[in-house]
């Protein structure tokens, strides 16, 4: 058996504020931070191997505080897994930690121009069955944004080449990333259709856990 824990970051502050984030970097909100600390608490018990991220500080944050809460001796390497940095990247040395990698493909939904929006404040600009065709919609994307199906485009080749390595070689891999990149992995992962993944929600904060068989297919589901 190996592990894929997925956890959504923590509440932040455009999450308290009920505003579209999709790629702005907005930080955690005091509950956020806790969510992330309670989510490590959580964690205790499970070994981690491999942690991938992204750039936006929510995702990597929510890590750090959790990986802090599990207490784990390890210190996290965070390294590029594409772009240009990640040239830079190489690494031999030795030491006690555990690789973090960080990759723009598993970043949020980009919102186009939704984001930075109320939600309130958009249903009545667009109408609110229009800005719930954009939400919660598989294929239909908000204006020069986004829709769930272009973010899965983006998210699955990475996912199924480097963390489907990872699984297959028998790590346990932590992926701390958002709530519609998770939606997009947890579509693969359970073979989810498009209208199942549209009613899908992934909370803040809240490890999930998968049980996966040698062939990667899903034994098991823990929401912690």
């Amino acid at each position: 058996m190996t592990q894929l824990i997925l956890l959504r970051h923590g509440q932040s502050q455009w999450n308290l504020e009920n505003r579209f984030t999709g790629w702005v970097d907005v930080p955690l909100s005091e509950k956020g931070k806790k969510e992330a600390s309670d989510a490590g608490v959580k964690l205790k018990d499970f070994r981690i191997d491999k942690v991938y991220t992204t750039p936006l500080q929510r995702a990597n944050m929510t890590f750090r505080l959790a990986w802090e809460a599990i207490g784990d001796s390890r210190y996290p390497l965070f390294r590029y897994l594409d772009g240009p940095m990640k040239d830079w990247a190489h690494f031999e040395g030795g030491g006690d930690f555990i690789d973090v990698m960080i990759t723009p493909a598993f970043n949020e939904r980009f919102y186009g121009d939704l984001q930075g929006l109320n939600k309130e404040e958009s249903k009545a600009k667009f109408g609110e069955e229009q800005v719930r065709l954009w939400r919660r919609s598989f294929d239909v994307p908000p204006p020069n944004g986004e829709s769930l199906k272009d973010t899965l485009a983006r998210v699955l080749p990475v996912y199924n080449v480097t963390v489907v390595e990872d699984l297959k070689a028998g790590k346990n891999v932590l992926i701390s990333a958002h709530g519609n990149s998770l939606r997009a992995i947890s579509k693969q992962v359970e073979g989810l259709s498009d209208e199942a993944v549209a009613g899908l929600e992934i909370p803040t904060g809240v490890p999930i856990v998968y049980e996966l068989d040698a062939d990667l297919k899903v034994v098991s589901k823990m929401v912690l």
